[in-house]
């Protein structure tokens, strides 16, 4: 296939994601509803129980692809706090997979909506990826055998950190036609715009590209004109973050796009394109954790989850809301204020962590 028709294929692509997007949700379902295995006489009571996840879903998807974070930072722990009030608990083992299956797709949902904007660096999101594979996969197998008392007290943990380095990092998007280099102060547009070096890629929707030059400095413009420059230096730093990160995204279900966001940042990628870059890594990662959890407990001798014990009936819900909230969110992220969002969840974070440092301690 030549280059012109491998451009018109990623346009295309990029142009009806929203349709495609919508398909594997469907194809998950239609899986679901043939082959899953249920419980005998299941019917439409079986099917219908869990309805009202779907709006829980759809809210929490939107809140944390905005900022950019794991999905299951905010799904499990309504998962351990308010589904007992109107449901069955759960094990600690379930909510995870569940929290994982439904942030996986919505993760993957918003991913593409950010590629579609431009704002991601695949190249350093599939390294961050590679670095974090056997930190996610050594995490899962570890919750199937550590005490219920230590995981919520780890699950403090990690949401004490991450409302911690929340309300320390600056998550505000530079403004409109900016770019991280001091020298840049026009309206930058690659199709006739001021400056005539910046590059633009047939293949992507609106003045859209990418470039790196001899020195390593990324050149990123998106597909509303904006421009960014950085260089992916500082890939031992973010090797350290990612490492710790996917240990607890494996082990809870979030982690690595907490500590990712901040290791970014650190590094000096624009935030834009940070939050964009994490969504991969963190859709990915939540994906290789998802098959652990589903296959894996045999492995370290821990109780197996079969298919069988998946709550079929929860995720045919939170599934499609968690693609809905990440095709939103990258709407939601250029018409509100993310500092405003961030610091509501940071506050929920911290509050969410006490209750579990106090269920942790028998209270």
């Amino acid at each position: 296939m030549s280059t012109q028709s491998l451009s018109h294929v990623q346009k295309s692509f990029l142009k009806y994601q929203h349709i495609l997007v919508f398909i594997a949700p469907l194809l998950f379902l239609t899986a679901v509803f043939t082959i899953a295995p249920t419980p005998s006489g299941a019917g439409t009571d079986y099917w219908l129980q869990y309805w009202w996840l779907f709006p829980v879903f759809l809210t929490g998807a939107t809140i944390v692809n905005t900022v950019g974070i794991s999905g299951s930072a905010l799904f499990v722990p309504f998962l351990i706090f308010i589904f007992p009030i109107f449901a069955n608990p759960l094990e600690p083992a379930q909510l995870v997979k569940i929290g994982l299956i439904s942030e996986a797709f919505g993760l993957s949902s918003s991913a593409i909506a950010f590629i579609q904007y431009g704002l991601v660096d695949r190249r350093l999101a599939l390294t961050l990826v590679a670095g974090s594979i056997p930190f996610v996969v050594g995490g899962a197998l570890l919750s199937f055998i550590i005490p219920e008392v230590v995981f919520h007290a780890l699950l403090g943990i990690a949401l004490l950190a991450a409302s911690y380095l929340l309300f320390n990092t600056d998550l505000a998007h530079e403004e409109p036609g900016s770019s991280t280099s001091s020298n840049s102060d026009h309206a930058t547009a690659t199709d006739g715009g001021a400056v005539s070096d910046l590059p633009n890629d047939p293949g992507k929707l609106g003045p859209a590209g990418v470039r790196t030059a001899d020195d390593g400095t990324v050149t990123r413009v998106d597909r509303e004109g904006d421009d960014y420059r950085y260089t992916r230096g500082g890939y031992l730093r973010r090797f350290a973050n990612y490492s710790i990160g996917g240990t607890f995204q494996g082990l809870a279900g979030f982690g690595v796009g907490e500590l990712g966001i901040i290791s970014m940042l650190s590094t000096k990628v624009p935030v834009r394109v940070a939050i964009g870059t994490n969504h991969i890594v963190v859709a990915l990662t939540a994906i290789l954790a998802s098959l652990v959890h589903v296959f894996g407990g045999g492995l370290v001798g821990g109780h197996s989850l079969s298919l069988a014990s998946t709550h079929w009936n929860m995720v045919v819900f939170t599934v499609p809301a968690t693609v809905l909230g990440g095709q939103i969110a990258p709407y939601v992220s250029n018409a509100l204020e993310t500092e405003t969002i961030k610091n509501f969840v940071g506050v929920l974070f911290a509050i969410i962590s006490l209750a579990l440092f106090l269920m942790a301690a028998g209270f």
